[in-house]
């Protein structure tokens, strides 16, 4: 049976991190991740996963000023400090809490300074996370123009060019959607490298049940190829979110 993972950070968004996770279990998920926990005490969220039972698979690290447009600042020349400061926070977080893994957001960047620059904050986050999974994952082009890290053939090459055994590839269906198709085939070639895997509807990033991708289809290809961790449900409910969960049981 497919598990999944709620992403808090579309899911229950308008509830305080604790609240948001106590919901993911009544609602029947199996784990739960999120974008940003900062602002709550780690000790709050470690509370409400103890009293769940609910593993937390990850979270990211911060953008930056995202007042000032910034989605994440590992790629960023010449912001390295401000990178490492951000990754050291994610790690100590996840450490606290019990998260397994960390997406390391690379930002607004292109060309071989943003390629060096993004190299050497993995290099660092992968040496500072210890046994834990450092995640990078391309942004598709239409929601993040100019972002970094845009597809999985340059992700693979900046995996294959660390070649650190814990950073792997966030694999998700929606993004690899949007922008490159196929996504049975990516899956299956990509699978040594992909740490983790999300999921929501092309094109409007709403929940599975509908779009141009057949996630029973998708799913049951993931379970034959023997992946057996939570899918992450990274999908924007547009309302409350208990009012959209009927595909849980359909896509199980």
């Amino acid at each position: 049976m497919t598990q999944f993972s709620a992403n808090l950070g579309f899911l229950w968004a308008d509830r305080p991190l604790p609240d948001a996770i106590r919901a993911a279990k009544a609602a029947g998920f199996d784990a739960v991740e999120c974008h940003w926990p900062y602002d709550i005490p780690a000790a709050e969220t470690l509370t409400a996963l103890q009293e769940t039972g609910l593993p937390m698979l990850g979270l990211n690290t911060r953008r930056g000023d995202v007042a000032g447009g910034e989605n994440g600042l590992s790629a960023l020349p010449g912001r390295e400090a401000d990178a490492q400061v951000a990754i050291t926070q994610a790690v100590d977080y996840a450490t606290a809490i019990g998260a397994g893994a960390i997406h390391v957001m690379a930002g607004f960047s292109r060309g071989p300074r943003g390629h060096k620059t993004f190299l050497r904050n993995l290099e660092f986050a992968t040496k500072t996370a210890g046994a834990k999974t450092i995640l990078i994952e391309p942004l598709n082009r239409h929601d993040a123009p100019g972002y970094f890290l845009q597809t999985t053939d340059q992700a693979r090459e900046i995996i294959a060019e660390l070649a650190a055994p814990n950073l792997k590839l966030m694999f998700d269906c929606y993004h690899v959607g949007r922008t490159e198709g196929d996504v049975i085939t990516r899956l299956t070639d990509l699978l040594p490298i992909i740490g983790h895997i999300q999921f929501a509807s092309v094109p409007d990033r709403g929940r599975p049940d509908h779009g141009e991708l057949n996630y029973a289809g998708i799913f049951a290809a993931i379970a034959d190829l023997g992946w057996d961790a939570p899918l992450g449900a990274e999908y924007k409910p547009g309302g409350p979110t208990d009012a959209t969960l009927e595909w849980m049981s359909d896509l199980r």
